[in-house]
């Protein structure tokens, strides 16, 4: 039997790593090693023995942001691996996570769904790459696609991650409610697809439909990212 991936849950507010904590030992196959709610503690914690599989990252600390821990367990030579989970959205923090090797990146705020989906992405990539040997091109993509395959759990046939994950920024960046059309606009996306995968962000709870009336005609249909614990 494999033993359980082991998770260091890092967060400057004891209660959200409490939260976190109780997400990871719900999924089958993780085990929370250890807390800790600063960057210096986060460090310490990667330097004893046993050392964590996985830490789960937040990028505002007291003492130092999430990325420079990131940069210092690598100039540390930690192979630890690291999934970002945090209300940063910005890209400069989003693209400096992926230059410093993180696997995944997790807005807060998010379900249990959304991070268990997540874990059980990265339990596959490492059973991937637990099987050794050479890799052709279909295993390669296969592992590439582990890595992506948490961005947004349960789509329907003929709805692509990449697309989810597009319209879910716009409107988790956005200031107020937005409608299919400025959907579209932002993204680049035909108004009709657009429209199509905000009804499935509100049917699976993830946006909140709100109805504008103007002086004549149909109301207008707009969209706000629903708040989640």
């Amino acid at each position: 039997m494999n033993r359980p991936i082991d998770v260091l849950v890092v967060d400057d507010d004891t209660r959200v790593a409490r939260v976190n904590a109780a997400y990871v030992t719900r999924v089958p196959g993780f085990r929370v090693a250890a807390k800790a709610h600063s960057a210096a503690e986060a460090l310490r914690r990667m330097e004893t023995l046993p050392r964590p599989d996985l830490v789960l990252m937040d990028h505002y600390l007291p003492d130092y942001t999430g990325i420079a821990v990131v940069q210092e367990m690598r100039r540390r030579g930690h192979d630890i691996d690291v999934i970002m989970v945090t209300a940063a959205r910005d890209v400069q923090t989003v693209q400096a996570a992926m230059r410093h090797g993180v696997l995944q990146y997790l807005v807060k705020p998010f379900s249990f769904t959304g991070l268990r989906a997540k874990l059980e992405a990265y339990a596959e990539l490492r059973r991937t790459l637990d099987g050794g040997g050479e890799a052709e091109q279909p295993e390669v993509d296969r592992i590439f696609g582990a890595l992506s395959a948490g961005s947004e759990p349960g789509l329907p046939k003929g709805h692509s991650p990449s697309t989810s994950d597009l319209v879910r920024r716009a409107l988790m960046n956005a200031e107020g409610p937005l409608s299919a059309q400025e959907i579209a606009e932002r993204t680049g996306l035909s108004r009709q697809t657009a429209q199509r995968y905000l009804k499935l962000l509100e049917r699976t709870g993830r946006a909140t439909l709100s109805l504008r009336y103007g002086d004549a005609g149909r109301p207008e249909h707009r969209y706000v990212w629903a708040t989640r614990a």
